[in-house]
Order: C-alpha cells, then sequence, then structure tokens
C-alpha cells in the first residue's frame, strides 16, 4: 500500500493506494477518526460487486452501516437523486456524527461528496472509488457536485473527504471502455506536469488491457500525487487549480451537448486534450512534436481524439458559454507547452469553437 497525503491544515486526509484494500476498509476508516454510524452510497451494480466484502470490514470495526441505493450513470448526478439521499438520511436519524462512504465511480463520489457537504451543514465522509477516472481524478480534492442540463456540476461545492480509500482490485472488473476511458485523466497528469509519466505511458500503453496491477498502482499514486500538489497549492480552484482543467471545457460541452449519453467523461476529456494541444500548437506554445506525442498516445490508449463531423459547433458554444470557469464572458482556457508544463490563456467561447478542427 501507497499512502499520499494531502496537506490541507485541519482539512489533510490521507490517500491510501493499494491491492486488496477494501477489507482493510474499517481498519483505515477507524485510524482516520470516523465516526461509528455509516451510510454506503453506491448503486445495484457496483452493490453486486463490491458492497460485501466492504460491509463486513465496517462491521468488524464495529461501524453501524446502512446503504442507499442510487440510480446508475451520470444523467441521474442532479438533485432528485441528491434529493432522495436526504430522505434516507433523515429518515435513518443521521446526525453529525455520522458519515457517508462513496463507493462507486466519479458520480457517485460526487454525489455523496455533495450530499455529505449539504446534510445538517456538513458530515465526514469517504471516497472509496471503483473506476479509475474516480481513483486518479474525481475522489480527490474535495470537488463534489451535480449536474444541470446547462451544464455540468453547475451546483456544488468544495468539501474534503476524511478519508480516500483505492483498491485496484477493482479494476478487474471494470468494463474495458471504462479502463480506456479512465487512462485519460493519467494521461492528462503526464502532460500537465510530468514527463516521466508521459513517457511510462507511451512505452506501456501498447495494449491497455496488458497493464500489470503493479503498474496501476504506481500510475494511480504518481497521478493523485500530482492532483495532490496542485490542491495543496490552490484548494478551491481560484487561480493555479485550474490547470487540472487541460482538455476538460471542450470535454464539459461536448458531454452536455450530448445529454451525457454518447461519451464518456474520459472520452470527451479526450477530445478536448487533442484540441487544446492543436490550440497550444496554433499558439506556438508547443511544437508539432508534442501535439503529434500528445495525439498518437491517446490514439494508442484507445480513445477518441476527433470532434465528430455531425456535431453542431454553434451548439457546442452554448454549453461553453455556461461553463462554470467562465467570467466576464471567456474561459480561463488551459494550453500546454510542450509535455510537462501549460499556460492559461483567457479565450472567449467563440475564440475556442473558431480554433477547434474536426
Amino acid at each position: 500500500m501507497q499512502t499520499i497525503n494531502v496537506n490541507l491544515g485541519e482539512r489533510s486526509y490521507p490517500i491510501h493506494v493499494g491491492e486488496s484494500l477494501l477489507p482493510q476498509a474499517g481498519e483505515l476508516m477507524r485510524r482516520a477518526g470516523v465516526g461509528e454510524r455509516v451510510a454506503v452510497v453506491t448503486d445495484a451494480k457496483i452493490a453486486g460487486l463490491y458492497l460485501k466484502p466492504l460491509e463486513e470490514s465496517l462491521h468488524s470495526s464495529g461501524f453501524k452501516v446502512a446503504t442507499v441505493l442510487v440510480p446508475e450513470g451520470e444523467e441521474h448526478k442532479n438533485l432528485a437523486t441528491v434529493s432522495t439521499i436526504y430522505d434516507r438520511l433523515v429518515g435513518e436519524r443521521f446526525d453529525r456524527g455520522s458519515a457517508l462512504v462513496a463507493l462507486g465511480g466519479g458520480v457517485i463520489g460526487d454525489m455523496t461528496g455533495f450530499t455529505a457537504a449539504t446534510f445538517l451543514r456538513g458530515i465526514s465522509y469517504v471516497q472509496v472509488p471503483t473506476t479509475l477516472l474516480a481513483q486518479v481524478d474525481a475522489s480527490v480534492g474535495g470537488k463534489t457536485g451535480v449536474n444541470r442540463p446547462e451544464g455540468k456540476n453547475l451546483i456544488g461545492a468544495f468539501y474534503q473527504p476524511r478519508l480516500v480509500l483505492i483498491d485496484v482490485d477493482t479494476l478487474q472488473s471494470l468494463p474495458q471502455r471504462e479502463l480506456t476511458a479512465g487512462l485519460a485523466e493519467v494521461v492528462k497528469y503526464g502532460i500537465i506536469a510530468d514527463p516521466a509519466l508521459f513517457a511510462l505511458l507511451e512505452e506501456n500503453l501498447h495494449d491497455s488491457t496488458a497493464l500489470s496491477r503493479e503498474l496501476l498502482v504506481h500510475v494511480i499514486a504518481v497521478s493523485c500525487r500530482i492532483k495532490a500538489s496542485v490542491v495543496e497549492k490552490d484548494e478551491r480552484e481560484s487561480d493555479y487549480r485550474a490547470v487540472l482543467n487541460f482538455g476538460h471545457t471542450v470535454g464539459h460541452a461536448l458531454e452536455a451537448l450530448t445529454r451525457y449519453e454518447t461519451y464518456l467523461h474520459g472520452e470527451a476529456v479526450a477530445i478536448g486534450m487533442v484540441q487544446a494541444a492543436a490550440i497550444s500548437l496554433r499558439e506556438r506554445l508547443c511544437d508539432k512534436a508534442a501535439f503529434e506525442r500528445i495525439r498518437r498516445l491517446i490514439f494508442r490508449a484507445g480513445l477518441p481524439a476527433e470532434i465528430p463531423s455531425g456535431v453542431d459547433l454553434r451548439e457546442l458554444l452554448k454549453h461553453m458559454e455556461v461553463d462554470k470557469k467562465s467570467t466576464g464572458g471567456k474561459v480561463k482556457f488551459v494550453l500546454c507547452r510542450g509535455i510537462g508544463a501549460t499556460a492559461f490563456h483567457w479565450l472567449s467561447p467563440a475564440e475556442i469553437v473558431a480554433a477547434l478542427q474536426r
């Protein structure tokens, strides 16, 4: 097990990464000071795979456990679903000493974190991410939220978990498409901050189905360290933390335009990263060789890289105009200076769309 600490003063917490960690969840949560009354928020599919070993570990450590099942899918990441979680917590007489446990992917983690941030003005929660995307991104950093039809995560709060527990064994049951989508965020970390991680992926991503557990633990831990470092410098995204949005402006707009039914988050971000790299090349921030390395690695990972010809760029523009990162009609757009460094450019959604490649 590797442990990465997110150092945020009284809001600090550990991220544990390793194999066979679910059976240790109760002990690790006790060590983190989580109260004995917990509700595990998950969906039926994940519950069928991992709820039993988690519950057994929690019970053996003296926790009193309730389970809250929510619908599966990004289309259910909304206030209506959060309201059903509130109803259950009120019905179970949960108090401020209680805690929530998010067992699942990014949708579960974001909704559970938002529920924890707002129920009784804030209770503790624990992230137990079961997808690669959630393990390297959504579970770390305290961004919580739900979607609106107009855009992704327009309602939310910064609220840090008490603990993040990443068991790579959960990736064994992950559909290949979801595992591949998660690799997009790992590639992102290489582009924005770590040329060595990017090179390691270039060497090993010939077949994403053949990634060893040892390699997965390593790249997940490296990704979490990068994100922890960024969050420590700028917890509430007042400035530097926006670097983590590389590829996300276009990616989020694509997701919203297609009603979260066409692309997995990582797939949309992959397209967004290639577009951001192309704009970086156009702005002479990166050279042709760096752009080609980025596009080649995304293709090699099995991710999409192009905006489909059927996408209406005018509609894409509308979704960028309500981007939560926009200020004064412009978006803090993240560009890359080759592999391992970034630059911010304030661009209007119209300027971004005009620069997109088809």
